[in-house]
């Protein structure tokens, strides 16, 4: 009845935002871009108007060059390299140059398309070819293709290294840290010779029990039996995915606007703020932020009453406890694989500390194989996207993957 009731609110309100959307261009290009023009001011209410609901189609990732380490701009290709029921491998390449290393990038599925590492994919495409996990909604996924759980999950991760071939690098962005170190940790036991070479897990819950944040103490302040209840939607009839268990991205974002309604609210106080004195330049990073960040995706039932389980319950990768079809996860048994850790300082949803448990997990690795860094002053985005991670978080990456070649 849930999810029943968001599409019918949904349908009715679409209208509503596609009227405001072409409104908004009829204004500007036919009255222009004057800041004291009122069909200007009026343009920038209905711009308002548009962004606000929530859209299930993946957006583009919009990576058509870069700039290489030399400054010279490169060219970028993008294409499907594998495909499963449940993702899209994607490969981000530069005709122009060969040779550079192999970055197998996780998006975590907590909501968002993969789309929303645009950022981190271009910055990494600088000195790097760049794989991507693109998941796909759930909800268009007929329940003939099987349910997707934590298991899948790391199937795919070992799956994926598989396809691009020895030597790639992994690097996890939040969510999927727990998943990646686990399927390094069962490559490496099974000695496979598709090992990553190197290990980036950037702000994510290994161990939620250090610096809990409100994330952490909503999932453990609950029986399970309340999330099963609340919090996991049916899929209604109109889409491909009917009658599947899923954790709505409705939900999901609506949880994480709820920890910063003030900033939200002040983000688009601004937007209008600058679209009608002329400043569009912000105004567009705003817009663009907020087109992305409202496409949403649901997450499979079953994964994510896993995830709140075993990632936050019992913490059982923490605890020696984590398993992997019927295996048990055990990384002190990744000898060769470097690991970098990444936090920031103001995370407030994975507190300091939760990545960095990584290293002592991974006991088998000698010293010069380990690195974290804290990354002062940004916050959970901050960690992989922003002047911040392009200026002093990729830099000490890039060092950590040539370290591993």
């Amino acid at each position: 009845m849930m999810y029943k009731a968001y599409q019918t609110f949904a349908n009715l309100h679409n209208p509503v935002r596609m009227f405001a959307k072409a409104s908004e261009r009829v204004s500007t290009n036919w009255f222009g871009n004057f800041s004291l023009n009122p069909m200007q001011r009026l343009a920038a209410h209905y711009e308002q108007i548009s962004l606000l609901g929530f859209t299930h189609t993946r957006p583009d990732f919009k990576i058509q060059s870069v700039m290489d380490s030399f400054g010279v701009e490169q060219p970028v290709t993008e294409e499907l390299i594998y495909s499963t029921h449940f993702c899209n491998l994607i490969r981000f390449s530069k005709p122009n140059i060969s040779g550079q290393p192999k970055i197998l990038l996780v998006a975590p599925m907590s909501g968002h398309f993969a789309t929303l590492l645009a950022g981190t994919i271009k910055t990494l495409l600088t000195d790097h070819e760049v794989y991507v996990t693109d998941w796909l909604n759930i909800r268009d996924i007929p329940l003939s293709c099987g349910d997707f759980d934590f298991d899948a999950y790391v199937e795919h991760i070992i799956n994926f290294l598989q396809v691009i071939g020895p030597q790639t690098h992994l690097m996890a962005v939040c969510q999927p840290t727990v998943a990646c170190l686990a399927a390094t940790a069962i490559m490496s036991e099974d000695k496979s010779p598709y090992v990553p070479a190197s290990l980036t897990l950037m702000a994510g819950p290994i161990d939620v029990s250090q610096s809990p944040t409100k994330v952490n103490e909503l999932a453990t302040s609950k029986p399970m039996s309340w999330f099963e209840e609340k919090l996991i939607g049916v899929i209604p009839n109109q889409f491909n995915g009917t009658g599947r268990k899923v954790y709505p991205g409705f939900l999901q974002l609506m949880a994480f606007m709820s920890m910063n309604p003030d900033r939200h609210a002040e983000s688009f106080r601004k937007l209008y703020e600058y679209r009608v004195n002329g400043d569009d330049e912000k105004a567009d990073v705003i817009h663009d932020f907020y087109e992305e960040y409202f496409a949403i995706m649901d997450l499979s039932g079953p994964f994510y009453l896993e995830t709140i389980k075993k990632v936050f319950m019992d913490r059982d990768l923490a605890n020696g406890t984590l398993t992997y079809q019927g295996r048990l996860v055990n990384p002190k048994l990744i000898k060769k694989t470097f690991l970098l850790t990444v936090e920031g300082e103001r995370d407030d949803i994975c507190g300091i500390g939760q990545t960095l448990a990584a290293q002592g997990l991974c006991s088998g690795l000698p010293g010069y194989r380990k690195s974290h860094h804290l990354q002062a002053g940004v916050g959970h985005y901050g960690v992989f996207n922003g002047k911040r991670w392009e200026s002093q978080i990729y830099p000490v990456v890039r060092n950590h993957i040539q370290s591993a070649l």
